[in-house]
């Protein structure tokens, strides 16, 4: 019976030490977090990937933004894969429309047909969606992280809309992992987590990972992120380089696009375990670091998982249960820690209330994780805006 408890107590400590990883990150970076000195400082020159599938409504709107961006060196390549074209014609010669013959339905794959056809040998690529919008500092902030020496770089995914509930929580969410995967690791000596869009690599390491790599369906940054940790790289975080990007606004989209999501966490999660054991072998806490964060659940099946654990704790080990509050207490000082830092809305403090309401929806995408793939290989976008003058 007492290995019993003991088996128990190490199984909530390790489940727990997500809660609590924050603190240690933040603890971390105070003493390990050193900015590297400028190595080079120019204005290189980007290929700017815009990758659409079935979707071209939103095109003029990210190309429009991009344009007016206050950099010069660039070359724009949308890849409208199973789209119709017709309509998309831009007088500007830095933009290039390429429909592939036949249906990609693949992240990478569109990457790479952008990158058979550039126009110049560019020094760098950035990737952005076809619902995103670009800060006109994106890629002065990008610059000054290459800068420094880095090849990878994650900026700063901020929604453009906020007209619902599910919207002001979708961002609430990210927030959080905006300050906890990206700023305090990258702050802590180890990287920032890559999130599918507002990032960036050196045209020679972004290849090196994925050329020679076949990735079928959603999480192709899964992969890449573990192939630059891999190769003893690291991501930088570019807080001042921003995109905007679409939050989910109804429930079925939010379901399947969070359902795709946990199909992924469980697909790659080996990664984790293998970038584990090559830390510890490589003693690099860059690696280390960031193992830990890829064998972490999705947020809502670890506060499921710990109010479970909690309860018996009550009844079996009711000292232990204090571990649990201070554990949920460290977690909600840094998601109201991350608010206040990324300034807000005041929507989304007042959509907090819901939170149970946005788990009960996730559960409903845990239930369909298996047919997570047959749903669709992109959202469906519903917000519109106009092109500003």
């Amino acid at each position: 019976m007492n290995l019993l408890y003991l088996l128990l107590a190490v199984v909530q400590v390790l489940i727990g030490l997500h809660f609590i990883m924050p603190l240690i990150l933040w603890i971390a970076g105070r003493f390990t977090g050193k900015k590297r000195p400028v190595t080079q400082a120019y204005e290189a020159d980007y290929a700017v990937i815009v990758t659409a599938y079935q979707q071209v409504s939103l095109i003029p709107l990210v190309v429009d933004s991009i344009l007016k961006s206050n950099y010069a060196s660039y070359i724009i390549y949308v890849v409208a894969d199973n789209c119709d074209i017709s309509d998309l014609k831009f007088d500007d010669p830095r933009v290039v429309i390429l429909r592939p013959p036949e249906v990609l339905a693949s992240n990478t794959k569109s990457h790479f047909y952008a990158i058979n056809r550039f126009e110049r040998a560019h020094e760098r690529l950035t990737i952005i969606d076809s619902d995103n919008l670009v800060h006109a500092e994106y890629f002065n902030a990008l610059n000054r992280a290459f800068d420094q020496g880095y090849q990878a770089v994650q900026g700063v995914r901020a929604a453009k809309n906020l007209d619902s509930t599910y919207a002001c929580l979708d961002e609430a969410g990210d927030i959080y992992y905006r300050l906890v995967d990206r700023k305090l690791m990258y702050e802590a000596g180890s990287s920032a987590a890559l999130s599918g869009s507002g990032m960036a690599f050196t045209l020679q390491l972004y290849r090196s990972c994925l050329e020679n790599n076949e990735i079928s369906g959603a999480g192709f940054d899964k992969i890449l992120q573990y192939e630059i940790l891999n190769r003893g790289e690291r991501i930088a975080f570019a807080e001042e380089a921003i995109v905007y990007d679409e939050k989910t606004t109804k429930t079925d989209q939010l379901v399947n696009q969070r359902s795709r999501w946990i199909n992924t966490w469980f697909k790659y999660l080996y990664l984790g375990f293998k970038l584990m054991l090559k830390s510890v072998y490589r003693l690099s806490w860059n690696q280390f670091l960031f193992s830990i964060l890829l064998v972490r659940p999705p947020l809502f099946m670890l506060m499921i998982i710990s109010f479970l654990l909690f309860v018996t704790d009550l009844f079996l080990m009711p000292l232990f249960a204090l571990y649990w509050v201070v554990a949920i207490v460290v977690f909600f000082t840094f998601v109201f820690r991350a608010l206040s830092h990324f300034k807000a809305d005041e929507k989304i403090y007042k959509s907090l209330k819901n939170a149970p309401l946005f788990i009960y929806f996730q559960l409903m995408a845990l239930l369909k994780v298996r047919k997570a793939n047959k749903i669709s290989v992109a959202t469906e976008h519903y917000y519109e805006e106009k092109i500003s003058k």
